[in-house]
């Protein structure tokens, strides 16, 4: 049922008070203003978004042509040579408010991203916490790593060099349906802070809110022109790639290859999360209350929409026994619901398409042999999406929730007699995007994690310790992508190294002409002795 809140500002309520408890309607007054942003000549169609909850339609929104794209590009670049001379303390203060708006307008926000995406109100709660801690982050973090840095010159003393941080210019994000309000913050907002603009094009499913975003960081005190919305599908993805200085997509690594290519002929940057399909390794010596609930979170997350989510469990034959009455138990204690409240433990899937690939997964693993020791149907009485949580054991290693990304509430069960099969499972197939290792000996648990080829390892975790991590890198080895988002990794990406190097002492710059003027053969000797010497000094 929808929540009962009032607006704690500028932005309107975005639900319609005066609709029967149950109705989810946006209000008029909510929806036209955030449309009213989206770069479009209106000469493109429009796109219809459904509420998953119900598969109602949800709210009509303009999309955006080529060309519109590339005049929002040429707005944002026209905009970002101002904002690019403002100091980073003051664009760091955008961040700031930013990070305490998303935390006072929390009730709305919550509802538009359920409303939006179908999850349960407790996972769209993440995502807002994540978004102001991410500001919050680079409002504090950001400036320091902008500052110039001070290296080591060619020659102690006489070489002063300085390394700059500046900004690319306009950063594109493709950002997908499955956490708008995260996506749509997560890379734009320190290409803001590194003084760059920035043009966000997200699914259509859920453009609102990239939309809200742009509406709340104008109110923050950002600049116009400075974080732009085109709508569309993949048309104007291919548009922005086209038209941007640097990229950064989320999706699946079929889409993102062809992203890398198109960016590398342009010669322009790209960050790239792509797919996952990660595994949860639960040792011999584990606490096994903790794993379990900790097992439950990282499976059914989103209900299982989400890129750091676990598929695969893989358990050491000693405790798997034991580990699955338990886990099995909790999985078929899990409420699915539609309300705006904090009543249901998983939501719904994004969409009837999402829903056909979960069940083509599921059907195809139980044809092969598999068995389900929990959910393994489709849950139309809650509504028309929702597929309930799946545990999965005696899967062949060729179905397809063994081979691709199901991204649903599906997990499937491994058993292992040792640590090195674990690591072994856990590197099987060409995704490298997450991974969890649980054990009581921590020190055992970090081994194990060293071994994993995954961009983040989480000790005694699912997966928020890493992705909530936001001072440390967050990204994919292998086909799981390329660069990182998170830290200070990803306001390099958004910018580019400058050096100036700096010799002092004109003079001392006469003596080297004239020491070349002599010829190669007499100035060998006196650079190869200098740098010897450098080398007795221990100067790097």
């Amino acid at each position: 049922m929808p929540s009962a809140h009032e607006s704690n500002g500028a932005l309107p309520e975005i639900l319609d008070p005066d609709l029967p408890t149950g109705t989810y309607v946006l209000e008029p007054d909510v929806v036209a203003p955030l449309t009213a942003r989206v770069v479009t000549s209106h000469g493109a169609g429009e796109h219809r978004s459904v509420l998953p909850f119900t598969g109602a339609p949800l709210a009509t929104v303009p999309l955006s042509s080529p060309d519109d794209v590339a005049a929002a590009v040429g707005r944002a670049r026209a905009a970002q040579t101002a904002w690019a001379a403002v100091p980073p303390r003051e664009r760091a203060a955008v961040l700031r408010r930013f990070a305490a708006l998303v935390l006072d307008r929390q009730p709305d926000l919550l509802d538009l991203v359920q409303m939006e995406s179908g999850k349960a109100r407790v996972h769209a709660l993440e995502e807002v916490l994540y978004a102001s801690q991410l500001a919050r982050h680079y409002a504090v973090a950001g400036p320091r790593y902008l500052a110039p840095r001070r290296v080591p010159g060619m020659l102690p003393a006489l070489t002063g060099t300085t390394v700059y941080r500046r900004p690319v210019g306009v950063v594109g994000a493709i950002t997908p349906w499955n956490y708008p309000l995260a996506m749509a913050v997560s890379e734009p907002l320190p290409a803001l802070l590194a003084g760059d603009a920035v043009v966000v094009k997200p699914d259509p499913q859920t453009t609102l809110t990239a939309l809200w975003v742009a509406e709340a960081l104008e109110e923050c005190g950002l600049p116009a022109d400075l974080y732009l919305v085109v709508a569309g599908a993949a048309d104007a993805g291919r548009a922005l790639v086209d038209h941007v200085d640097h990229v950064v997509f989320t999706g699946s690594t079929a889409t993102g290859r062809q992203v890398a290519a198109r960016a590398g002929e342009r010669l322009v940057g790209a960050t790239l999360e792509l797919g996952g399909k990660n595994g949860l390794y639960v040792a011999d010596d584990a606490d096994l209350a903790s794993a379990v609930a900790g097992a439950v979170r990282a499976c059914f997350a989103s209900g299982g929409q989400l890129c750091v989510s676990v598929e695969r469990l893989v358990l050491h034959e000693r405790i798997a026994d034991a580990f699955l009455e338990r886990f099995v138990a909790a999985v078929r204690g899990l409420r699915l619901g539609a309300g705006l409240d904090y009543t249901a433990d998983v939501g719904s899937l994004v969409s009837a398409r999402q829903l056909e690939r979960v069940t083509a997964h599921v059907d195809d693993a139980l044809a092969r042999g598999a068995r389900a020791l929990a959910g393994g149907v489709h849950r139309p009485d809650v509504g028309p999406f929702f597929f309930a949580p799946t545990v999965l054991e005696d899967v062949p290693d060729d179905a397809l929730c063994a081979t691709e990304e199901t991204f649903g509430p599906v997990v499937s069960v491994r058993r292992v007699a040792s640590d090195d099969e674990a690591v072994a499972a856990l590197n099987a197939g060409e995704l490298g995007l997450s991974a969890s290792v649980w054990s009581n000996d921590v020190r055992r648990a970090q081994r194990v994690a060293a071994r994993v080829q995954a961009g983040s390892v989480n000790v005694n975790d699912g997966y928020m310790a890493a992705f909530g991590s936001v001072a440390a890198p967050m990204g994919g080895f292998r086909s799981s992508g390329q660069g990182r988002r998170h830290g200070r990794e990803i306001v390099e990406a958004v910018t580019e190294a400058q050096t100036v190097a700096v010799q002092r002492g004109v003079r001392f710059g006469l003596a080297v002409d004239r020491l070349y003027g002599l010829g190669a053969a007499k100035a060998a000797p006196v650079l190869t002795a200098g740098m010897r010497a450098l080398r007795a000094l221990r100067r790097p």
